[in-house]
């Protein structure tokens, strides 16, 4: 049965069409980009808003960006360029923008972002942020596995240093339940919506620019898999297609879906242009439910993590901190050639 006193509310995938800043030579006009990017964003969400909660019955409480939505993809080459022209500072304007859009809105607002940190003055770090309706972020979750950014594994001893192990996987306990987010490919990896999970998380953002397809994708079946593993809701924004770049536009469009805890698609927007399509009803008192109920199917209660402990304690596959030998000189090309030499060595041992 469900409770009454814990909330059934309206969330928003948005499909939103990337503006990038690459091709922007002057970082001052990047940062121009990136506020009609956010002026934009705030648009389409207020004109969507109205809609999605006539349709639901419920005001919806949570939107989620896609990936990119702010900036585009980073361009190749010195991760001090890309830092100068499009990395947001953590309390900078970007944000206070973004927070008066959820605070407007009374709503969460989730999506994804490369930050700046004063720690690593050299790097940037690609950022799933999700700001709550007072207007302040609530949750940052620094993105670990990405072969075209530095990430906090990159440098993790440093990090952890700094920033402390609980800034890993953070789960934010709201008034809309325990949210984490996962960002982009990251969906492919299971173990980082696992613990996510494993400190209470009940809702995914998942914040991505990926292919289209009509045809399953391994991202897509993705989603699915990681809301039925882990009995969890999650929220998939994706783009509704980026411009002014080589690639067809229209490359990276439609997916974005609203799957709930037994992997059911409640939502989805279609390829093509932007969309408010993937809206649906997240039922945290239903989720609850289901997570405690006994019997074979609660495969979340039933992990036996401490048997699969010693595998991954034992077994090497991509060391941490491998951006700490090539300091101020790292650039993309050298977390291509980290990937190589760990191909290599895999290989050797017959590992892959």
């Amino acid at each position: 049965m469900n409770d009454p006193g814990v909330p059934r509310y309206g969330a928003l995938a948005l499909q939103v069409t990337t503006h990038p800043v690459g091709h922007l030579a002057d970082p001052a006009e990047a940062r121009l980009q990136i506020g009609r990017n956010i002026a934009r964003v705030a648009g389409l969400i207020g004109g969507s808003l109205g809609f999605v909660a006539e349709s639901s019955g419920l005001p919806v409480r949570l939107v989620v960006l896609p990936e990119y939505a702010l900036t585009g993809a980073p361009t190749p080459g010195a991760f001090a360029a890309w830092r100068a022209k499009a990395a947001l500072a953590v309390d900078g304007a970007e944000y206070a923008a973004l927070g008066a859009i959820a605070h407007e809105h009374a709503l969460y607002l989730a999506g994804n972002a490369y930050e700046a940190d004063p720690a690593f003055p050299d790097l940037y770090f690609q950022a799933c942020f999700i700001i709550g309706p007072s207007g302040d972020v609530r949750l940052r979750y620094r993105r670990l596995v990405s072969l075209y950014s530095p990430s906090p594994y990159d440098v993790l001893q440093r990090y952890l240093d700094r920033h402390g192990p609980g800034a890993l996987f953070p789960v934010a306990d709201t008034d809309i339940g325990r949210l984490a987010a996962v960002a982009s490919e990251e969906i492919l990896y299971p173990e980082i919506a696992r613990c996510h999970v494993m400190r209470g998380a009940e809702v995914l953002v998942h914040s991505t620019s990926e292919m289209g397809s009509p045809r399953p994708t391994a991202k897509d079946i993705a989603k699915r898999a990681r809301a039925a593993e882990n009995l969890a809701y999650v929220v998939s924004a994706n783009t509704a297609g980026v411009v002014n770049t080589a690639l067809p536009a229209q490359s990276s469009t439609g997916m974005a879906k609203i799957v709930d805890y037994e992997g059911r698609i409640l939502a989805a927007a279609a390829a093509g242009g932007e969309s408010l399509a993937a809206h649906a009803t997240i039922d945290l008192a239903a989720l609850r439910a289901r997570r405690r109920q006994p019997g074979l199917t609660n495969v979340l209660a039933r992990q036996p993590f401490q048997a699969y402990a010693e595998s991954y304690r034992s077994t090497l596959f991509h060391a941490a901190g491998q951006l700490e030998a090539a300091g101020t000189t790292a650039e993309t090309a050298t977390l291509r050639e980290t990937q190589l030499r760990d191909i290599e060595r895999l290989a050797g041992l017959g590992l892959i």
